[in-house]
Order: structure tokens, then sequence, then C-alpha cells
């Protein structure tokens, strides 16, 4: 029995650099808009902001930033179908059976003009009536048809692990 197990994480250099300045600036000019009203009693800027606005602010932004370093993408592949997971918005595994599928394969994509990034994308909330993409970074995922219709997109570093252990399976699409 061949398994295919990944998990993915949002650990690209530029997207880390984006967080960091979009929670350091707003830091920066907190903790300089407080010594300017502490020490010499000047406000920040003409109309500032209340320093219970910069403080919810700021521990929204610090906020959104761990919830991106906590997303993560896990990927299982096994006799019995196809398996994902993407935290924190799915709480368990979303399986797909043999039975359910009537095609796959591993394929580039581009994310950006296809699904208009990285994440979840497409469905209900999103481009609805076009094709879901469940992906973390890269250009390579395991292109799901579904005998209903619809195309679910998951994305994969392990392109040839991939193709492996869905070339296993093949025989198990009806």
């Amino acid at each position: 029995m061949k398994v295919f197990k990944e998990e993915q994480r949002f650990t690209q250099s530029w997207l880390i650099i984006i967080l960091i300045v979009a929670i350091g600036v707003p830091f920066l000019f907190g903790v300089y808009g407080i010594i300017q009203q502490v020490i010499y009693k000047i406000p920040l800027g003409q109309k500032p902001m209340s320093d219970v606005g910069l403080i919810i602010f700021t521990v929204s932004m610090f906020l959104l930033t761990l919830l991106i370093f906590f997303m993560k993408l896990s990927t299982r592949i096994d006799q019995e179908g196809i398996q994902y997971q993407f935290y924190p918005f799915h709480f368990s595994m979303k399986k797909i059976s043999w039975d359910k599928i009537e095609k796959v394969g591993v394929r580039t994509y581009l994310p950006i003009s296809e699904f208009g990034g990285w994440g979840l994308r497409g469905g209900f909330f999103f481009n609805k009536g076009k094709e879901e993409a469940v992906n973390i970074s890269g250009n390579i995922g395991i292109q799901l048809i579904l005998k209903s219709g619809k195309k679910l997109l998951i994305g994969t570093q392990k392109e040839n692990e991939a193709k492996s252990v869905l070339e296993t399976y093949k025989s198990k699409i009806n």
C-alpha cells in the first residue's frame, strides 16, 4: 500500500517581509505617538487615532499575522482516496473517495491568473462557479475532476511522489 503525505505552510520570504512591515510600521508609529503624547504632549498628526483604536489595530494586525503562520495544508493519498485539510478553515480532513473521482493528475498551473493567488480559492465565498483551489505556494497541483463536475486543485511541492502514488491508485477510478 502506497501512501502520499504532505504538509505545507506559508514560509515564503517575501510574505514574511510583508508581514513584518505590516506589523512593524503600525507598532513603530504607535510607540512614536505614545512618546510624543507622554513626553512632549504633542499628538501625532492633525486627527490622531485614539490610543484604544491604535491598540486594537496593532493587536488585530498581530493576530492576523499569527493566523497566517498557523495555516497549514495537509494532503494524504491512500487506497481509500484523497484527503486534504486547510487548517484553520477545515477542522478535519476532507475526504474524496476514489469512486467520486472521474479524473486525477498532477499539473502546472498559474496561481495568480487562474485562482487570484494562494490560499483557499474558489467555491462559495470566492470565485463562485470557477474551479476551486487549496494551495500554499508554488505552481504544481493535484488536479481532481469529480463525477459531479466539480474541479478541485490541491497544491503540492512533491510532484514526483504525488504522480507515483496517483499512478498506483489509477485503477480505483471508475
